[in-house]
């Protein structure tokens, strides 16, 4: 079991494509994608397509019927064996009859964590894990990383000028990028499970802070939308984040007193404060509690500087247009200056790509 074929790993890369169909959908669930075989012939495929719903591996055994007594079920993810919204799929792979599972990657979650896979191996099935680890991880890192480390993936999403501005010096930035590359932070920030900004943000720009799909892809869940206002006398009456549009939560200080009847509309929490800010670290702990696997910032320079400064930032999305906005304008961030050129920053650039005129930037803090 400890070598896989080039069979085994056309399986598994179908079993991450069907994964990828959740990308939008199973929100606080991982994406899971799952194919069953009969060597080289694929018999049933599935993936989870909704929270509450039936797992992948549900959907493939219903498609493979009899057809999967006997095959070999690749799942991305360690088949769970706990009773959730739905019963543990480890039982429904065991009750099939399925003769080998291969597992992309294990699941952490503390409640399966290897339980499947002992369940699978104690009713007769031979198991494997790690083909196509990297690949799995990588599609559920917000999940991971809620699980592991306590805290949502963190992506902070900055659109600039060639000279690295973000807005005219009053704080005007509509439009800087063009359409393709509007249409494109749709997608990542329906793919989010939360979206956060600044009070700052929402009274310069007053974003609704949705992400409009195409019909084709409509049927996403709305991301939470999170609006760090320290003394809750930040946001404008009108503001479109207190609408219904989608949930929206303002996170604020424990003493903080509502400035108008707007607060009433929205979810509001206290928040521990640093030096009269509200503490970031605290902020995401808390979003990992209600779910959060990837959080999208829109903010600020400030807000943006602040989690870099704190380590908070796992990647960057950075949208850059062919314009020039001056020195007068407003920077990309503020943060702490390096004391040497030794102690840049670095970045690891994992993705780039044209966007109409705009090229898009996906980079790595680590």
């Amino acid at each position: 079991m400890s070598a896989y074929t080039a069979i085994d790993h056309a399986h598994m890369a179908e079993a991450l494509r069907l994964a990828e169909r959740g990308l939008f959908t199973t929100q606080p669930n991982p994406r899971v994608g799952c194919v069953i075989a009969q060597g080289p012939s694929i018999v049933g495929r599935g993936w989870h397509e909704r929270a509450g719903e039936p797992h992948a591996e549900v959907h493939a055994i219903r498609q493979a019927g009899a057809a999967a007594r006997g095959g070999t079920a690749y799942v991305t993810l360690e088949p769970c064996a706990h009773h959730g919204r739905t019963p543990p799929c480890a039982d429904a792979l065991i009750a099939a009859g399925v003769a080998r599972v291969i597992a992309a990657i294990e699941d952490p979650f503390p409640q399966v964590d290897g339980a499947g896979m002992d369940r699978l191996r104690a009713a007769g099935i031979h198991v494997a894990s790690g083909l196509m680890r990297e690949e799995a991880r990588e599609i559920n890192r917000g999940f991971f990383s809620r699980i592991e480390r306590g805290r949502p993936w963190l992506r902070l999403k900055l659109a600039s000028s060639l000279d690295g501005r973000t807005a005219l010096a009053d704080g005007r930035s509509w439009w800087i990028t063009g359409e393709a590359a509007r249409k494109d932070v749709a997608r990542w920030r329906a793919r989010s499970s939360a979206l956060l900004v600044g009070a700052g943000t929402i009274r310069t720009d007053n974003p609704r802070l949705t992400a409009r799909l195409a019909p084709d892809e409509s049927t996403f869940i709305a991301p939470l939308r999170v609006v760090l206002d320290t003394r809750l006398e930040a946001l404008p009456a009108d503001a479109h984040v207190l609408s219904s549009d989608a949930p929206t939560l303002v996170l604020h200080a424990r003493d903080a007193h509502p400035a108008h009847s707007g607060y009433e509309r929205v979810e509001s929490m206290a928040v521990p404060t640093v030096d009269g800010r509200l503490d970031l670290g605290a902020v995401l702990s808390l979003l990992a509690e209600r779910g959060c696997n990837e959080l999208q910032v829109e903010s600020g320079a400030t807000l943006s500087g602040a989690l870099l400064d704190a380590g908070l930032v796992d990647e960057l999305l950075l949208y850059i247009a062919p314009v020039l906005l001056g020195d007068q304008a407003r920077p990309l961030m503020r943060m702490l200056s390096p004391s040497s050129m030794d102690s840049r920053r670095s970045l690891r650039i994992i993705d780039r790509r044209m966007l109409g005129d705009d090229v898009r930037l996906l980079l790595r803090t680590s």
